[in-house]
């Protein structure tokens, strides 16, 4: 797992920027999402399999999960389902990105509980206009 993201001190009045948990198992799509969000202010932390993602959901409650689906250890349905069941987690945004554009995917995600789906490849565009309707701009006011 690596990180871009140090925890700062929160003071009064403190920007923070906002986190988006990346689980993906391609190094390519990974730098691809980092290229996109981190112009637009988000920072990033990225793990490569279910296992690790689950655990890093856990740990920095980010603002926003980007899930594959096929992911190695545990698939990314498995990690949405414990990220659903988890008190702390429960209610994190969710947006299950994955290859497979069928419909009846897209109508797995939804009753899974993701807060939204994208088919890749995905224009960088799409993805920031996505994420900034899910979660808002990168940085808030502490």
């Amino acid at each position: 797992m690596t990180t871009g993201r140090s925890v700062p001190a929160l003071r009064r009045g403190a920007t923070v920027k906002k986190t988006v948990l990346v689980v993906e198992d391609s190094p390519v799509i990974q730098r691809l999402i980092d290229v996109c969000l981190r112009p637009s202010g988000f920072e990033t932390v990225q793990c490569t399999d279910g296992v690790s993602g689950l655990a890093a959901a856990q740990e920095h409650l980010p603002d926003l999960v980007i899930l594959d689906v096929g992911l190695p250890q545990m698939d990314g349905w498995e990690v949405l389902q414990a990220i659903r069941e988890g008190e702390e987690t429960k209610d994190l945004v969710v947006l299950v990105l994955t290859a497979h554009a069928q419909e009846e995917t897209r109508l797995l995600a939804d009753s899974s509980g993701a807060n939204a789906f994208l088919t890749k490849p995905f224009r960088p565009t799409e993805l920031r206009e996505m994420v900034a309707r899910l979660i808002g701009p990168a940085v808030r006011t502490a």
